[in-house]
C-alpha cells in the first residue's frame, strides 16, 4: 500500500472558497500517478488494476492503464517544466518502448478497426505531444518508429460514428507532427463529421440523435482544440475561430452545473470519469476561449476535486474505482475496464497552464449558485438548469436529452438520460433490480400486471428560463396503441411544478416520481393521500404533492441501486385507475436542504384547469400557467 494523499495546507486568502491552490493539484495528481506503480507490469507497458475487466479483454486495459495514467503524467511534467522525480518521466518512456515492440510480452494490442485500443491511442499522442522534449525527443529513432507504426493503424481505418472520430484526428495529426506518413483526408474527414452534430450554442450531440451528456465537453470540444495545438501553424485558423467561440458559448452555461458543494450534476454515461468534467472550464483558459474570470474558473475546478477527495476519491490505495464515490457498477458500461476511471486525468489539463498564470494568482470568485438562484435554459439539448442558493443544489430538468438510438424501433430508456430531473446532490436508480422499476423522475402509465410504460424518445417542444416542456409516446405490453404524455416543468423558488398531460387507456393507472435520495442509512419516508417524501439524516428532503389528479402517495425503498449511497428511496404518487382518454395531473416536486413542511405545501398551494389550462396558485399571490 503506498502513502495516503497528503494535501497541503488551504490558502484562505488566495482560495477563501474552497482552500485549494496548485499545489493541492499537484498533490493529488501525484497520489493518482504512486498509487498506480504497484500494478505496472514489468516493462511499465502496461497497468493491470483490480476490479471487473471490460469487454475489451486484459492487454487492452493494461493499454487503457498506461495511456490514461500517462494523459496525467504528461500535464504533471509539461506543466512543471521536466522539473518533476525523473523516475516518472522514464517509466513511460520505458513504457511505450515496451509496448510498441511486438515481442514483448506486454505489446499493446493493434488498431484494428473500432477497436478500443482507439481510444486510448489519443490519450498517447496527447502526452507525447505535451511532454516532446522530455520523452519523444530523447527516445531512439527505432523505438519512435514503432510508435509511428503503432500510430499508423489508423491510416484509412473505420471508427465509431461519434466522438471516435476525433481519436483518429488527434492520432493522425500528431504523425504529421514528427513527419510521419498520415492522411489528411481522416483528419479533414473526422473535423467535416462533428459539424453534422452542431446544434448551437457549444453544443454537440455524440453521433447521431439526441446524445446530450459530459463528453460534450471533455470530448467534443476537447479533442478539437488539442488537435489545433498539435497542428500548430498548419491548424486553419477560421476552424480554430470556430472551435474557440463555441467552447466560449458552451462554457457560459456549463459553468451552472456544479453546486455549491462542487458537486456535478450527475447525469449521462461514463460518470466514473468523475473530475474530467471540469477539462473544459480549465480547456477554456488553455486555449483564451472562456467567459470566465480566472478566479471563477480555479473556484469551480477546485471545487469538484476537493469534492471527490473529501468523499474517498482516489481510495487507500490512491486508486481511481469503478464508481462514483465508493465502486458501484452500475454507473459504468461494459466497455469499462478497471482503469478506465483515468480518464478523469483530463481534468488536471490546468496543470499545463504555468502557476504565474492567472488563473492560478487570482483570488477565487463564487460560483453562480452562490450568488443567487438561477435558471438557465439551454434549448439546444433541451435543458433548464434550476439553481438554488439557499442550499446550494443544482437541478438540471431534461426535456431533450435521450440517447435513443434513432435506428432502433424500441430503444432503451436509459436512467443516465431518460429522467425529467437530475440534480448535483442525487443520482437516479441504476442497478438492475431498481433499474426496471422505473419510478424515480418519470412520469409513466402502468398497466395492471404492473408494468411502467419507458421514457424513450424524447421530443422536445419549448426550454426558456421559466419553463421546459416535452413529450414521449407510452406503450404498454400487449397494446400497439401510443399514447402521447406531455409533461411540462416550471421551476418557483426552489421547486419544480410539473403538468403532464397524458392519453391513456381506461384502467390504467397514471404514476409521476421524485428524486431517487440514497446515503449510507435508510432514508426517513412518510406519505399522505396526496404526498410523499424522504429525508436523509443530513436535512436533504426529496418530496412529490399531489396538486391536481392524484389520490396516491408512496415511498419505495431499494438497497445496493444507487451511486450515491447503499440505501435509496423514492418517493412517488398514484392515479386512480383512469376512465380512458386525456387527463391532466400537476405535482410539486422538491429537492431541498432546507426545512420542508409537507403540509404547508398542501394547504399554500393549489391547482386546476381552466379552460384547458393548468393554473397553480401560491399562498403567497404568484400564479402559474401552463
Amino acid at each position: 500500500m503506498t502513502a495516503r494523499l497528503e494535501l497541503p495546507p488551504a490558502d484562505a486568502t488566495l482560495s477563501p472558497l474552497t482552500g485549494w491552490t496548485r499545489a493541492h493539484w499537484e498533490a493529488v495528481a501525484d497520489r493518482l500517478l504512486d498509487g498506480l506503480v504497484p500494478y505496472a507490469t514489468p516493462g511499465w507497458a502496461q497497468y493491470r488494476l483490480p476490479g471487473r475487466a471490460s469487454c475489451s479483454g486484459d492487454d487492452s486495459d493494461g493499454l487503457e492503464g498506461y495511456a490514461r495514467s500517462f494523459l496525467l503524467a504528461s500535464f504533471r511534467i509539461a506543466g512543471a517544466d521536466g522539473q518533476v522525480d525523473q523516475r516518472l518521466t522514464e517509466r513511460y518512456a520505458r513504457g511505450l518502448t515496451t509496448g510498441t515492440d511486438r515481442t514483448s510480452d506486454e505489446a499493446w494490442p493493434q488498431l484494428a478497426a473500432c477497436s478500443q485500443p482507439m481510444v486510448e491511442a489519443a490519450s498517447i499522442a496527447i502526452g507525447l505531444h505535451e511532454t516532446r522534449r522530455w520523452i519523444w525527443d530523447r527516445l531512439e529513432a527505432a523505438v519512435q518508429q514503432r510508435a509511428v507504426d503503432w500510430f499508423s493503424g489508423f491510416l484509412g481505418n473505420r471508427t465509431h460514428d461519434n466522438n471516435w472520430r476525433l481519436f483518429q484526428v488527434v492520432c493522425e495529426q500528431f504523425l504529421a507532427s514528427v513527419g510521419a506518413p498520415y492522411r489528411q483526408a481522416d483528419i479533414d474527414g473526422g473535423l467535416e463529421r462533428i459539424e453534422d452534430w452542431y446544434v448551437g450554442d457549444g453544443w454537440y450531440t455524440d453521433g447521431d440523435g439526441r446524445n446530450f451528456d459530459y463528453y460534450n465537453g471533455w470530448a467534443m470540444h476537447l479533442y478539437p482544440l488539442m488537435w489545433a495545438r498539435i497542428a500548430g501553424e498548419h491548424a486553419d485558423p477560421a476552424r480554430v475561430a470556430a472551435y474557440r467561440d463555441r467552447l466560449r458559448r458552451f462554457l457560459d452555461g456549463y459553468q451552472h452545473f456544479f453546486g455549491s458543494d462542487g458537486a456535478p450534476v450527475h447525469q449521462g454515461r461514463s460518470l466514473t470519469y468523475r473530475f474530467a468534467t471540469v477539462a473544459p472550464v480549465w480547456l477554456g483558459e488553455l486555449a483564451d476561449a472562456t467567459p470566465l474570470a480566472p478566479g471563477r474558473t480555479r473556484r469551480l475546478a477546485s471545487g469538484v476535486l476537493r469534492h471527490f477527495t473529501e468523499r474517498g476519491v482516489p481510495d487507500e490505495r490512491g486508486l481511481l474505482s469503478l464508481g462514483w464515490y465508493a465502486p458501484f457498477l452500475p454507473v459504468t458500461q461494459d466497455y469499462s475496464g478497471p482503469a478506465s476511471p483515468y480518464w478523469a486525468s483530463k481534468g488536471f489539463l490546468g496543470l499545463l497552464l504555468p502557476a504565474r498564470h492567472p488563473v492560478w494568482t487570482a483570488p477565487e470568485l463564487p460560483l453562480p449558485v452562490e450568488e443567487s438562484d438561477q435558471y438557465v435554459a439551454l434549448p439546444a439539448p433541451g435543458w433548464l438548469l434550476h439553481g438554488t442558493r439557499g442550499d446550494g443544489i443544482v437541478r438540471l430538468l431534461n426535456h431533450g436529452s435521450d440517447r435513443a438510438d434513432p435506428d432502433t424501433a424500441d430503444p432503451s430508456d436509459d436512467p443516465h438520460y431518460a429522467k425529467l430531473g437530475y440534480s448535483s446532490r442525487t443520482a437516479p436508480e441504476t442497478a438492475p433490480h431498481a433499474r426496471a422499476s422505473r419510478l424515480d423522475g418519470h412520469l409513466a402509465l402502468v398497466a395492471a400486471d404492473g408494468t411502467a410504460s419507458r421514457r424513450t424518445a424524447i421530443h422536445p417542444l419549448t426550454v426558456s428560463p421559466s419553463r421546459a416542456a416535452s413529450w414521449y409516446a407510452a406503450r404498454l405490453p400487449g397494446d400497439q396503441s401510443e399514447y402521447r404524455v406531455e409533461t411540462t416543468a416550471l421551476p418557483h423558488g426552489g421547486w419544480e411544478i410539473r403538468v403532464h398531460r397524458v392519453e391513456a387507456p381506461a384502467g390504467a393507472t397514471v404514476r409521476d416520481g421524485g428524486y431517487a435520495l440514497a446515503g449510507p442509512e435508510p432514508p426517513v419516508a412518510e406519505a399522505g393521500d396526496h404526498w410523499a417524501l424522504a429525508r436523509r439524516g443530513d436535512g436533504l428532503t426529496s418530496a412529490v404533492v399531489g396538486l391536481y389528479g392524484w389520490c396516491g402517495g408512496h415511498v419505495a425503498r431499494h438497497t445496493n441501486a444507487n451511486a450515491l449511497g447503499r440505501c435509496s428511496a423514492v418517493p412517488y404518487l398514484t392515479s386512480a385507475p383512469h376512465p380512458g382518454g386525456r387527463s391532466v395531473h400537476v405535482t410539486l416536486v422538491a429537492l431541498t436542504g432546507a426545512p420542508l413542511d409537507v403540509a404547508s405545501l398542501c394547504e399554500g398551494i393549489t391547482a386546476e384547469v381552466v379552460d384547458g389550462a393548468a393554473v397553480i396558485r401560491f399562498a403567497d399571490g404568484p400564479e402559474l400557467r401552463a
